[in-house]
């Protein structure tokens, strides 16, 4: 084993990408200068409905901004962009700055104070709403450029390859990195599933946040950055970096070979399987060595539309999808491959305009999945119809799934109506209740698919964007992990699949732990295949059994992480 020495102890954060990186650091503190607000202070319009102008024509900038941004990217970074769009357009943010207006023609401080009025809010729902805070500043800081005449803030261009660390990234910022340049990024804020982390994922780029005293870093201090056990080592022994870093390479190098399908080293068959959000997503994935989707997110699809989409508009939405793994798409796997459609998941983070409700006092734990269904169940009804006929029209291997599933009942009822159109039925255990009823609720569905990202914030009962409770929101949480195998294990005694479709698919020591608890299916963004089909393929199912006794033996995730580490060497 290598010994490591450093200046300094290493500072410890949230592992959320795996991978070993060393470079230099570059600090991202994206702010607009004090000189170009100063000299904008002495700027004045010749009445409030100018200055509201003047607001609209920046928004309209930076709206279009994240819309061009959109276009170049695709997957979990093309969401979140078109998000960012829709919020800096959003029309309660321009009321609000209205509002302001009318006593102060100070636009500037209309919009911090608009602003502000939004972070109260959202931060007093919790939950994913949240998690908008940190993209609702900085489309404040974007606003307040145009205004002024500065080019908008944000991650640079980075002359050499660095290790990027910042207090928190927006979407905008993450989604426009670099890997060749950006070696490795470290924030302070965020947990495993924030928008920097989801972003990472997708890039590949090693990735630890939730870093105490990351910002303290001197610029162009050496870092290495150990995005499995979650560590930054400040001015490492050269010699043991250059070791670990070729290391890390050889081993990312030999990832790059798995071809699939998933298994153990011994044989054990494991579904490696997709996350996508549309066709253009589904088409990149089927270049991967998957067998299918285990996630389709048909929200996102209708994130800008203000009215319902017609059965048949539907229908061929979800057919771009289906079709990328129809019967007549040739796959090494065969007849193994089938997707798995998610039912709207809107609400809470992602609203729809057709379908969402106004003015809950918290959303994240309000109206929303299949809750939407209850007041309006003509909404999942045509949905269902539309992903039937794609169905039928592609001759894909379809199973549906509702999300927020909380009883027995719920699930029943949901079950009973996918059934009726011939297909699958599942729903999604993230609600906790779920977990503990998993043997019941697979006497009447087909399958069950584990969202851990909700899973893990409604048990730990903490916000997903809380710094200091980072630790919390961490999947490998005892309780977590302990909802997780009485899940599989319901499905082991029942002789049904139980997938993993959350975040936590994509690490892949943790997917050696799923798999040893008896999870039959992983999905997961597509950067993530190789990498953990390849552990998966390198540990036999009795170590993966050992790996999650140790897991679910651990007091904590760190100590969790170090067990599994020590005996997947």
């Amino acid at each position: 084993m290598v010994m490591v020495t450093s200046s300094a102890a290493p500072l410890r954060g949230t592992p959320v990408v795996p991978g070993v990186a060393f470079g230099p650091a570059s600090l991202v503190r994206a702010e607009v200068s004090p000189a170009a607000i100063a000299r904008f202070n002495g700027r004045s319009y010749a009445d409030a409905d100018a200055a509201l102008a003047a607001y609209d024509a920046a928004t309209q900038a930076v709206a279009d901004g994240f819309v061009r941004k959109a276009e170049a990217a695709s997957g979990a970074a093309a969401q979140v962009l078109t998000a960012s769009a829709g919020l800096a357009r959003d029309k309660g943010l321009r009321g609000a700055v209205r509002k302001h207006l009318r006593s102060d023609v100070d636009v500037l401080a209309a919009v911090r104070a608009g602003v502000d009025q939004f972070v109260t809010i959202f931060t007093g729902m919790g939950g994913l709403m949240a998690e908008r805070v940190t993209d609702l500043q900085n489309i404040e800081r974007r606003i307040v450029a145009q205004l002024v005449g500065e080019p908008e803030p944000g991650v640079g261009v980075p002359e050499e390859p660095c290790v990027l660390v910042a207090e928190d990234l927006a979407p905008a910022d993450t989604a426009g990195l670099d890997p060749r340049l950006v070696l490795a990024l470290v924030t302070e804020r965020g947990g495993p599933t924030s928008h920097t982390a989801i972003i990472a994922r997708q890039l590949g780029i090693p990735c630890v946040v939730g870093v105490a005293g990351a910002m303290k870093i001197p610029g162009g201090t050496s870092l290495l950055v150990d995005g499995v056990a979650g560590t930054i080592e400040t001015d490492p022994d050269p010699t043991s970096t250059a070791e670990r870093v070729s290391a890390d390479a050889a081993a990312r190098t030999a990832l790059a070979s798995w071809s699939g399908p998933g298994a153990t080293a011994d044989g054990v068959p494991v579904k490696i399987l997709a996350n996508v959000a549309d066709g253009e997503s589904a088409r990149a994935a089927r270049a991967a060595p998957v067998q299918g989707v285990g996630l389709f997110r048909t929200e996102l699809s209708f994130l800008n539309r203000q009215d319902e989409p017609s059965v048949e508009e539907q229908a061929q939405i979800y057919g771009e999808v289906l079709s990328a793994f129809g019967a007549d798409v040739h796959s090494a796997f065969g007849d193994e491959q089938y997707v798995v459609v998610r039912t709207l998941d809107a609400g809470s983070d992602k609203p729809v305009a057709f379908a969402t409700h106004e003015g809950e006092e918290n959303p994240a734990l309000g109206v929303r999945g299949l809750r939407l269904s209850f007041g309006n169940p003509g909404l999942l009804d045509r949905q269902l119809e539309g992903i039937a006929a794609a169905a039928a029209a592609t001759g894909t291997e379809t199973w549906v799934m509702a999300p927020m599933v909380a009883t027995v009942a719920e699930a029943k009822e949901f079950a009973d109506k996918v059934h009726a159109l011939g297909l699958k039925a599942g729903v999604m255990v993230e609600v906790p209740s779920a977990a503990l009823l998993a043997h019941r609720m697979l006497e009447v569905v087909d399958f069950l698919s584990i969202g851990t990202n909700d899973l893990t914030q409604y048990t730990m009962a903490a916000d997903r964007m809380a710094t200091d409770l980072a630790h919390l929101t961490d999947p490998w949480q005892p309780a977590v992990l302990q909802l997780i195998a009485i899940t599989a294990e319901a499905g082991r005694q029942a002789g049904k699949p139980v997938g993993v479709c959350g975040e936590a698919a994509a690490d892949p020591l943790l997917a050696c732990v799923l798999v040893g608890m008896g999870i039959t299916s992983l999905s997961m963004a597509a950067a993530a295949v190789r990498p953990v089909g390849a552990q998966l393929a390198a540990a036999s199912m009795d170590e993966c059994e050992d790996a999650a006794e140790a897991a679910l033996s651990a007091a904590d995730p760190a100590a969790a992480r170090d067990a599994v580490r020590a005996l997947l060497r």
